[in-house]
């Protein structure tokens, strides 16, 4: 039987097509750099920058954009078997603004239906899905069938043969659910009545559970840090993770252990894709066997890392980089430039 995967995500992918121009707005911008993107494909990335073997499920339309994502996988070591193609959709893009140090809106274009929600549960190898270390998955997936359906058979399969007498003598590492709110993706928004439920129903199997303070209020109706950390382990995770953004982040474990971590001293250039470098490090850190304290210092760093750079994918930082920043206590000038010299 194959190696099992260190970490295994499944949900969006697309193409970001992000300005050059930096403090500019979308109707003038005149560049753009074109990335993989997509949160869990991210957070693929940034775990086998690491050194971890990882693999996402996901799927992209038949067309140029979706064989680009296929090389841009390949080239970052990332196992693409798992991305299948949808006939019907095109892949999706995305464009963003960006306006240091905190304004960075997105514009997504996924009409009239994104590839990545055409995931089917009999497409799934469940096989390895239960065999993974990390499996990895986000709200955005529970937000319409037949996306929604294949996730909580991913979760259903995780939960049914961690309770099974023949589990593997090397026990999974956990089953993380980035609660990923975006709520243009829900029938009727911010508002959905639908969300908080679904939510739920997914954290029922998760073993961590990681977002921000407006992803857990979705998931808890809570929204101070340590309320919402007690609601997400009351709703059956082991782990909860709480982001902060300026404040830091927040992890607070069943077995009363806690970490309270400040973020790191960091120029911001563009803050997308500081929180999937966040969670491919949050992997990193679990499967190594770290306390939380340290995960929370190691993943606060490769955030802090790519919000120095412009891009998201390309921009994930490698293990001498997080070191480094973690021994000088901030991202210097020199880190955000990355190893080429010049910023990602």
């Amino acid at each position: 039987m194959p190696e099992p995967y260190d970490v295994i995500t499944m949900g969006r992918i697309g193409v970001d097509l992000y300005p050059l121009d930096i403090g500019v707005p979308l109707a003038r911008v005149e560049t753009f750099g074109k990335f993989l993107g997509g949160s869990p494909t991210n957070v693929a990335v940034a775990a086998a920058r690491l050194g971890r073997r990882t693999a996402v499920i996901t799927r992209t339309g038949r067309d140029a954009f979706g064989d680009y994502l296929h090389q841009e996988l390949q080239g970052f070591g990332v196992d693409d078997r798992w991305v299948t193609e949808v006939e019907e959709y095109p892949t999706p893009v995305t464009f963003c603004e960006i306006f240091p140090p905190d304004d960075f809106p997105l514009y997504f274009y996924r009409q009239p239906k994104a590839p990545d929600l055409e995931i089917h549960p009999p497409e799934l190898d469940l096989d390895a899905v239960r065999e993974a270390r990390i499996f990895w998955m986000t709200g955005t997936g529970l937000s319409a069938e037949p996306s929604r359906a294949a996730t909580l058979a991913a979760l259903q399969a995780r939960s049914e043969s961690a309770r099974s007498e023949n589990a593997a003598p090397e026990p999974r590492t956990a089953t993380v659910f980035d609660l990923d709110w975006r709520p243009m993706f829900w029938d009727g928004g911010d508002h959905s009545a639908v969300a908080p439920a679904r939510y739920r129903e997914a954290l029922a199997h998760a073993t961590v559970a990681v977002g921000n303070i407006d992803e857990c209020e979705i998931a808890t109706g809570e929204r101070e840090p340590h309320a919402a950390a007690r609601a997400l382990l009351a709703a059956g995770v082991e782990l909860a993770v709480v982001k902060q953004g300026p404040k830091g982040v927040l992890a607070v474990h069943r077995d009363g252990s806690t970490a309270d971590v400040p973020p790191l001293p960091v120029e911001v250039v563009n803050g997308l894709g500081a929180g999937d470098a966040f969670g491919g490090a949050l992997c990193h850190g679990l499967l190594a066997g770290w306390d939380i304290a340290r995960i929370m210092r190691y993943a606060n760093a490769a955030g802090a890392i790519v919000a120095s750079r412009i891009a998201c994918s390309s921009a994930m930082p490698f293990p001498d980089e997080v070191e480094r920043a973690l021994a000088e206590g901030a991202v210097t000038e020199a880190i955000a430039a990355g190893p080429s010299g010049a910023a990602s």
